[in-house]
């Protein structure tokens, strides 16, 4: 249990302790700064720690931002302070001098109280707060915006604190914070209105965020088996199904922002999920749409592009992570738009986010066909790809940023090279670096495209997929050779996306036989989830995927050697059986390693994240 520690003189009437207690804190009362640091010394080390003024006023809810998120090793709000273990010892040596200092007043750097009436008082939470500061600690301060947190200095303005926090609804405030800032108009207007009470339900009867998220990924499942019946009444019941299922996927997001129940599984599976139940859902469609048509096709295209769209915001998004210089006109002339309320909603609804795509998709399941429903989300999805990439690729060639080190590893990790690019970059590196700054993308987008146009263009079964594969290994390598710091080096990772993707769905589609589509779909599936999981596990400082996972499934490289091929070697049915056994195999292994990962990192206590999802 959570260790809180009051400090300072009991207020009559004051309800903090018992406000703590609510939080789940085991409340001690400290007499000064030396009973609070033996108190601090007893908590148990494992264990959350805060130090409280009793004199503190303020809502409910600013207690809870301020010493339960788990996000944030140490945090602070007016007249508290807390430490997660990792941040303990940090928290004992702002303690100790304070305590050898002898009290006094307040020395510089306190926190800026929340109302104006509130003058600087001798907080000795503040104090450790403003010699954490001076430590060079980061120490998460929570925006608080109408709540209120303070240190009343005298009745008068212990008063004015109180009807201050009468004024204003601390429960409103919460079901509000709950909702994401940005997000799009369909989630923003249609779901979240609602959504939030829900999330409150939830949160008053126990659940958590990991069991609403496993709930959306059933209901998505079942409406992809309605949507595999193939019939009126099945494709009906999928749509109301997949609204329901996006529902659930607002409600677990707004829970953990409720309830502050954040967690590195939680961010994992909320991220994962969402891709599992969208591609499941193409999956049912085609299987329902088989009985008279055959939309395989449409459906792995549609898994391809809306994959590429996010590597294409991942990949952009960390090599900008950390680089100086960071501005640019285009981006000045996007806030610019963004200040105009209506272009806002515009711009959000045109990239084509979670809740419009999925609010389309289930009313086009519902009253149309799945090869109409696929053709709407190929032109929709790749409208807003095509938007999007362009402003990146603005902002990239105006943008005079320097990338750093960090940034160019992120994409080499999600550049996902395998054994035989890393050899050959080995060879090449030396070379690579008198050749011009466009040179990786450009050879990237070459190589690919190469290979993919090779396989469309001849018959299935002749020698030169292999030999465009070949060369692709030779242009992947001399893409990654030197560090992708160069402005448009971004695009290195979607373009090798795009390459072996859709060289799986030409091969497939060039077979002819039945069953191949289904095949190439599986082994997708298996290998964009490999590449998400290198992205969440990126995103959560966790660093990339260990090198023999990507060596055993070949990297990117090794696998479009590997199909290219098996497309010479085999028939068109032993084809369609290998790409089943890879699908398989890939699946299996990455899983494995995946789940092992995630379940370790949650057990040992990694540091909790919260991802807002996929790009509004």
């Amino acid at each position: 249990m959570p260790t809180a520690i009051l400090t300072g003189q009991p207020v009559p009437g004051s309800s903090i302790e018992s406000e703590l207690r609510s939080l789940g804190f085991d409340v001690h009362l400290a007499s000064g700064a030396a009973d609070t640091e033996t108190l601090l010394a007893r908590a148990p080390g494992e264990e959350r720690v805060a130090v409280v003024d009793a004199r503190f006023v303020g809502h409910p809810h600013a207690l809870r931002l301020g010493l339960t998120d788990p996000r944030f090793p140490l945090a602070a709000i007016p007249g508290a302070v807390t430490a997660q273990p990792a941040a303990r010892q940090a928290l004992t040596r702002a303690m100790a001098r304070e305590n050898s200092a002898g009290g006094g007043t307040a020395h510089g750097g306190a926190p800026a109280r929340a109302k104006p009436s509130v003058g600087d008082v001798d907080s000795l939470a503040d104090r450790i707060t403003a010699a954490l500061d001076a430590d060079g600690a980061d120490v998460h301060r929570p925006e608080l915006g109408r709540l209120v947190a303070a240190v009343p200095a005298d009745p008068q303005a212990r008063n004015e604190a109180r009807q201050a926090v009468a004024a204003v609804d601390d429960e409103v405030v919460r079901l509000k914070s709950a909702v994401k800032a940005r997000d799009g108009f369909v989630t923003t207007f249609l779901i979240s209105p609602y959504s939030r009470y829900i999330a409150r339900w939830c949160a008053r009867r126990g659940l958590t965020p990991n069991q609403v998220t496993t709930a959306s990924l059933i209901t998505a499942l079942i409406a992809a088996g309605c949507a595999a019946t193939g019939t009126r009444a099945g494709f009906v019941a999928a749509g109301v199904l997949l609204i329901a299922s996006f529902v659930l996927d607002c409600t677990d997001g707004q829970l953990a922002r409720y309830s502050l129940q954040y967690s590195t599984l939680g961010a994992w599976l909320d991220a994962t999920f969402d891709r599992a139940k969208e591609y499941a859902y193409y999956a049912g469609l085609a299987l329902g749409a088989a009985r008279g048509d055959d939309v395989w096709a449409l459906a792995l295209g549609a898994m391809v592009l809306q994959t590429c769209r996010h590597v294409v915001d991942f990949s952009f998004n960390e090599a900008n992570h950390d680089a100086t210089a960071n501005t640019s006109p285009t981006a000045a002339l996007s806030d610019k738009l963004d200040s105009v309320g209506w272009t806002v909603w515009v711009r959000r609804m045109i990239v084509l986010p979670i809740g419009e795509r999925w609010a389309m998709i289930a009313v086009l399941t519902a009253l149309t066909t799945p090869r109409i429903t696929f053709y709407a989300l190929l032109i929709g999805c790749a409208f807003s790809a095509t938007y999007t990439t362009a402003g990146r690729v603005l902002r990239s060639l105006t943008r005079r940023a320097t990338r750093t080190d960090r940034a160019a590893t992120a994409l080499a990790d999600l550049a996902d090279s395998g054994p035989l690019a890393e050899a050959a970059a080995r060879g090449l590196r030396g070379s690579a670096r008198r050749l011009p700054a466009i040179t990786a993308p450009a050879v990237a987008l070459l190589g690919g495209a190469a290979v993919v146009a090779t396989a469309a263009l001849t018959d299935f079964g002749g020698p030169w997929p292999l030999v465009a594969a070949l060369v692709y290994v030779l242009t992947s390598a001399v893409a990654v050779a030197r560090p992708l710091k160069g402005a448009l080096d971004w695009l290195v990772p979607p373009f090798f996306r795009a390459a072996e993707y859709l060289t799986v769905l030409v091969l497939a589609a060039k077979a002819d036989v039945n069953g191949a589509l289904p095949a190439a779909f599986g082994l997708v599936s298996a290998v964009a989830y490999h590449h998400y999981d290198t992205v969440y596990r990126i995103r959560g400082d966790a660093g990339a995927p260990p090198q023999w996972l990507v060596r055993t499934v070949g990297g990117h490289e090794g696998r479009t050697l590997v199909i290219c091929a098996l497309a010479v070697l085999l028939t068109a049915s032993q084809f369609k059986l290998a790409l089943t056994v890879l699908a398989v195999a890939v699946a299996l292994v990455v899983l494995v390693e995946s789940i092992r990962f995630w379940v370790a990192a949650h057990k040992v206590g990694a540091p909790a994240v919260h991802d807002e999802g996929e790009p509004a």
